[in-house]
């Protein structure tokens, strides 16, 4: 290689010659940088998201190829993070790649020590058993006082930092409709 290229190759001289003075462009490029690709470059799709972790509700953007999520990183379109996350935030993937997460029901009966693995179906029909029973059982009509109240007092309900406005507005109907008045959220505690 001459002195000429070998200057020529030189960041700063390409800075300055090719009208690049504060070097952000092409003057900061080197052979090895070229061949750099963003790891979310293959990602077929972006979603947008909220951080499940906390009440802050930080945005997210999902990169998802195959049907898989691949990445996750903070949305800078969002007003409420801008972009940041913090470190839970940050390691969200593990939600639904880590080697930890559980993809079946288990249940441990009372005074049991061991899980048992339930399906679906008998699962959801022993929470609605239960609610069913503990409605029931709680049940006032009236209080001692004669006024009329038709709530229970066998449920209750605290909401997740983690929902969001909708969630807790259809957690919040639905447990009105079952008569319970003691509904409250993580979030304001």
């Amino acid at each position: 290689m001459g002195v000429r290229k070998w200057i020529e190759s030189w960041p700063v001289y390409r800075q300055f010659t090719d009208g690049d003075p504060l070097g952000r462009g092409a003057a900061a490029k080197s052979a090895g940088s070229e061949r750099l690709q963003a790891r979310v470059s293959t990602a077929d799709k972006v979603v947008k998201s909220i951080c499940p972790y906390c009440a802050v509700g930080c945005g997210q953007d999902v990169f998802v190829k195959d049907g898989k999520v691949t990445h996750i990183e903070g949305d800078p379109d969002s007003p409420v993070s801008r972009g940041r996350l913090c470190p839970k935030g940050s390691a969200s993937l593990q939600l639904t790649t880590g080697s930890a997460r559980e993809y079946r029901i288990l249940y441990r009966r009372p005074y049991g020590t061991d899980w048992e693995p339930l399906d679906l179906d008998t699962a959801m029909d022993m929470i609605a058993d239960r609610v069913i029973e503990a409605r029931r059982r709680g049940w006032q009509w009236e209080t001692a006082d004669g006024l009329r109240v038709r709530r229970t007092m066998g449920l209750a309900s605290l909401g997740g930092a983690t929902l969001d406005n909708e969630e807790n507005y259809l957690i919040k109907k639905l447990f009105t409709a079952l008569g319970a008045v003691q509904i409250e959220n993580q979030a304001r505690i």
